[in-house]
């Protein structure tokens, strides 16, 4: 797939005196270009210097295809080019700044993020019983999200993916430091404590308040690692994993369901991380 530059312009059929959204046929403009945005084919777009009425009318679109035909056919699709109101010039297009080189630091594999004796994820055990082998699970994990997270500055740390999404490597650790402390010191404990990134007026204070400060970051990183440890405390003090806590709604659970979904939310997480990683600097690396 390639990218493509589409310069549109007014065309003999439009008419200048009314601004963009009065102009005829725009619910089925609108309908055919949102359908080519869900498609995948406009990328992003909109007017050029935010004018969209007048004789002199721009919009510029970023499209993705096979070829420029293709991208023709799509455009073809929209009741206003073949009316008249708009023309289209379709460029290639290859995006250059912005894009970092993928690279590892392992010299072993490309696919891996260090070198096997490197890893502090790597462990020697072997077969074992359920205990220990949910707690590895666990920290290795955790141990990913770290390691995703190290060595960024907080602007990087707080980059986005991309839009509409909220979601950044910031975000993921504030956000696990919040599920660390619901799970693990709010249910299963019973502590009666504020939760973290989260009000009245805002739920998704863990996305929304992940912003490029340093102090920011400070926080999230203390917050996690505190959680983290009253986290680990508490399994070692439980006798067995059918100790359980009751959450909010009055649903009973045990630790073992804490723990097992713990591990399917790190590891979800964790491969959101490595695509936010991988667009922050190019390390790639599971």
């Amino acid at each position: 797939m390639a990218l493509f530059a589409v310069n549109r312009q007014a065309g003999p059929a439009w008419d200048p005196s009314v601004p963009m959204r009065e102009q005829e046929g725009w619910d089925q403009h609108a309908s055919v270009m949102d359908a080519l945005a869900d498609e995948g084919v406009v990328v992003g777009g909109g007017p050029v210097d935010g004018s969209d009425a007048g004789p002199a009318v721009r919009v510029l679109l970023i499209c993705e295809g096979a070829d420029e035909a293709g991208i023709r056919r799509c455009l073809d699709a929209d009741p206003w080019e073949p009316a008249g109101l708009l023309t289209s010039e379709i460029h290639a297009w290859e995006l250059l700044v912005g894009v970092p080189s993928r690279w590892t630091a392992s010299t072993v594999y490309a696919d891996m993020w260090l070198d096997p004796g490197d890893d502090p994820r790597e462990t020697d055990t072997g077969p074992a019983d359920e205990r220990t082998t949910l707690m590895e699970y666990l920290r290795a994990y955790r141990l990913t999200l770290e390691m995703k997270c190290a060595d960024l500055s907080p602007a990087q740390l707080a980059r986005r993916s991309v839009p509409p999404s909220t979601m950044s490597l910031l975000g993921l650790l504030r956000h696990m430091a919040k599920v660390e402390q619901h799970w693990f010191r709010l249910v299963l404990a019973g502590e009666d404590v504020p939760p973290l990134y989260s009000s009245d007026a805002d739920h998704d204070l863990d996305w929304n308040g992940a912003v490029a400060d340093a102090d920011v970051v400070a926080r999230a990183w203390g917050d996690w690692r505190k959680e983290v440890t009253f986290a680990e405390r508490f399994v070692e003090g439980a006798t067995d994993f059918d100790v359980v806590g009751r959450r909010s709604s009055g649903q009973v659970v045990s630790l073992r369901d804490v723990l097992v979904h713990m591990i399917e939310e790190y590891a979800r997480h964790c491969g959101h991380a490595d695509l936010l990683r991988e667009r922050i600097d190019g390390r790639v690396g599971q």
